[in-house]
């Protein structure tokens, strides 16, 4: 099943604010095989709103539409609604409660605009918005289905994924089963991958294929299976993926959708073991990264984020005669970084990131980019240079992924 997804709002034309809601849909609905047809921006404007939504449901029989839906006057997608699916505006006395308890909840007052988000088109279903102020619509017509939901990225998560697509899926039942396996793979480029499976997916079922997302420093390989006997497809898919997996061997480090700090994770709370971490040009991105991990309290104990030479001298022991000779930027300062935060954390493990991540600050010898890694567990401590490109983000990103990868691989082993 494909939808159509409109983002409706001047501010993110102008870049002022960026969509996220369609990547959030695309995620939420993609394991169920469901599909984006195509995502379109326009502005508050009732002309515009009116064309994209025509077009859309020449394309797909479902649209989803974010934002304008609040109280103030560019608003204007609820008198819009009206206008194509018929109706008028009326006073909603339960999505007046609604509002008044989510406001009450935020110790707030309401005002006129306030209570003017209980006014919705006649013609809709309305989905009350457990979590907001403005209510979600269900639009039907000749067969076909539009939602209008609000902007706010954590109220559209939270009422798309509970209330929109539960209701979507009854409506629209699919007639097949369908699976979807993940496998997460290091070591290896996706190239290189490709070419090591290439016989492998030659031999698959004509119902099952292989897809191929690349990260920074991992794979994620995604197997789906469809069939219109589930328990047939079942079999069929273990088949396959014990197949895949004794090809991957110990490049495969997870059989579940899972980020890396919560792979990481797990073997760390596996193998009985804590870890710290001392970070330099990542600047705490490694620590946000593992604690946003449920649970992550069982194996984490904190943070370092040693910035300045000084903090890394008198926090991490970190020897001063090799700042002074080989730099912050190196093998010996980076090495004893994670030795000295497992240490004064008394942990079994730790990592450690120390590098250039731009825009300024490199030299001929050590470009931005360059970034030193160290990971210590239990004495036995490596590290490695790495040249990453890109702006100071994907600089950023890329030592947090690989920083952790490199504890990955000394646990594995």
């Amino acid at each position: 099943m494909q939808v159509s997804i409109i983002a409706i709002g001047d501010e993110l034309l102008i870049g002022q604010v960026v969509d996220t809601n369609s990547g959030m849909i695309s995620r939420e609905i993609n394991p169920d095989g469901w599909s984006v047809r195509s995502v379109r921006v326009v502005a508050d404007d009732a002309d515009e709103i009116k064309r994209a939504i025509k077009q859309a449901f020449d394309e797909t029989d479902v649209v989803l539409t974010t934002g304008g839906l609040g109280p103030t006057k560019d608003d204007i997608t609820k008198p819009t609604l009206c206008e194509l699916f018929g109706g008028e505006l009326v006073y909603d006395k339960a999505v007046e409660a609604n509002v008044l308890e989510v406001v009450r909840k935020r110790g707030l007052k309401i005002n006129s605009l306030t209570a003017a988000q209980a006014y919705v088109p006649s013609s809709c279903r309305v989905i009350q918005n457990r979590v907001g102020t403005a209510p979600l619509m269900w639009f039907e017509k000749d067969g076909k289905v539009l939602v209008s939901m609000p902007g706010v990225p954590f109220e559209t998560q939270e009422m798309f994924c509970t209330e929109v697509f539960p209701m979507l899926k009854h409506r629209f039942p699919r007639k097949d089963a369908l699976q979807h396996r993940t496998f997460i793979v290091i070591g290896y480029s996706e190239s290189v991958l490709a070419g090591m499976l290439d016989d492998y997916e030659k031999a698959m079922p004509g119902n099952v294929h292989l897809a191929y997302l690349p990260k920074p420093g991992l794979i994620r390989l995604r197997l789906t299976g469809t069939d219109t006997d589930a328990s047939r497809l079942e079999a069929v898919m273990a088949e396959q993926s014990d197949k895949l997996a004794s090809i991957l061997g110990k490049s495969l480090i997870c059989r579940e959708d899972k980020t890396i700090a919560q792979i990481l994770g797990d073997m760390l709370r596996d193998k009985g073991y804590t870890m710290a971490t001392a970070e330099s040009c990542t600047g705490g991105n490694i620590a946000h990264e593992i604690t946003q991990v449920a649970g992550s309290s069982d194996y984490y104990k904190g943070s370092v984020v040693s910035y300045a030479n000084d903090v890394k001298e008198g926090l991490l022991g970190v020897d001063g005669t090799a700042l002074a000779t080989e730099g912050a930027v190196s093998e010996p300062v980076v090495r004893q970084m994670s030795e000295g935060v497992s240490r004064a954390l008394n942990t079994d493990c730790a990592v450690a990131t120390s590098g250039i991540a731009g825009p300024g600050g490199g030299t001929a010898d050590k470009p931005v980019g360059t970034v030193w890694i160290s990971a210590t567990k239990r004495g036995q401590t490596e590290s490695k240079c790495y040249h990453f490109a890109g702006n100071r983000d994907r600089v950023i990103n890329h030592a947090t992924t690989m920083a952790q990868i490199m504890l990955i691989k000394m646990l594995i082993n």
